[in-house]
């Protein structure tokens, strides 16, 4: 070959390669990219550098940011750190609540399926597809000394409805109805001796969904009786919620919201949380049921237990107390759920 014709050959076959690399490599990938009409990212995945290509495809983004590097650091501002369980002055123990980060990976695979850039999700952020981790506290409600339990935290828009029955059951219909129209469930605390007395009761009770709970035997004001009968009113109620309906129950309520450091201890023993109440609907005296309403609405917050009976009033009040609950984007539910560190969405105000 002359040396005249060397060099006009080596220029055409670079050329060959570098119309090969637009057709078949990453530059072609982001070529077909930029024709998408929606303006978001799309590719062909073509030849034998196709898999560059489209890595590249699903990075690029108009202003030459990577989808990726964009997603980190808006991850760093939707991070929100865990709460651990304490115990305070005056709410003594109060339940920790996890935190979250972004799982970026997880984000970014859903967000190019979807065909997201990073200008069209900082445009947008809300709406892309985030994929969120719960992180746990260091410090459960479990690791604290027993204490008893009037709240759950305050991060957490959720509240627990807590009914005590030990009569009442020409109420309860009526109460696990408008339960069941306002799609909550509730934690129905059961005297020992009214559970005996009506199984039937009970089991629809369960089978509707709600959780079922101690309210220790007899009725009786726990700081006025000795250990050994502490131990038999709450442990004989226990074993009946065993037997009855199969249920391995966690809480305990003492009756009329009496006890002492000796039950909080008691009921440890036998793996029971002594839960009382942040309001009170004082329903036992019969108040109006407006009234009612107007005070847990005036004083509902995130991690509120609201105390009920099944009376008249709470039979006309429940589904105000649901309501103006959710009016201020809290979920009713009931009390271990409140509870649970699990993560909660907040309810749309007014639903």
């Amino acid at each position: 070959m002359s040396k005249t014709r060397w060099p006009s050959a080596v220029m055409l076959a670079l050329l060959v390669l570098l119309l090969g690399a637009g057709r078949y490599g990453p530059l072609h990938a982001f070529v077909e990219s930029a024709k998408s009409a929606s303006g978001k990212a799309t590719y062909a995945e073509t030849g034998f550098l196709g898999n560059r290509g489209r890595q590249a495809a699903e990075e690029q983004a108009v202003g030459g940011k990577p989808l990726k590097a964009w997603l980190k650091a808006e991850a760093q501002k939707r991070a929100i750190p865990p709460r651990d369980a304490v115990l305070d002055r005056v709410w003594k123990a109060i339940p920790g609540y996890n935190g979250r980060t972004v799982d970026v990976e997880a984000t970014y695979a859903k967000a190019v399926a979807a065909g997201w850039t990073a200008e069209s999700a900082s445009a947008a952020p809300d709406k892309v597809p985030w994929v969120f981790k719960e992180i746990a506290p260091k410090v459960s409600l479990r690791d604290l000394p027993p204490s008893p339990v009037y709240r759950g935290n305050s991060a957490k828009p959720a509240v627990g409805l807590m009914i005590n029955v030990a009569w009442g059951n020409e109420y309860l219909s009526s109460i696990l109805n408008t339960l069941d129209e306002e799609h909550v469930k509730a934690t129905f605390f059961l005297d020992g001796s009214w559970l005996s007395k009506n199984k039937d009761a009970a089991e629809e009770i369960k089978r509707r969904g709600h959780e079922v709970s101690n309210h220790a035997y007899s009725h009786k004001n726990m700081s006025t009786i000795t250990d050994a009968k502490q131990l038999e009113e709450i442990a004989k109620t226990q074993t009946l919620l065993k037997k009855t309906l199969d249920i391995d129950n966690r809480l305990f309520a003492p009756p009329s919201g009496d006890f002492d450091a000796r039950t909080v201890r008691i009921a440890a023993g036998l793996g029971l949380t002594t839960v009382l109440w942040t309001l009170d609907t004082v329903d036992w005296k019969r108040p109006p049921a407006a009234g009612v309403v107007a005070k847990i609405a005036a004083g509902v917050g995130p991690g509120t237990l609201i105390l009920m009976h099944p009376t008249s009033t709470t039979e006309q009040a429940l589904k105000g107390i649901i309501r103006q609950s959710r009016a201020k984007g809290l979920v009713p539910g009931t009390v271990s759920e409140v509870l649970s560190e699990r993560r909660l969405d907040a309810a749309a105000p007014g639903n």
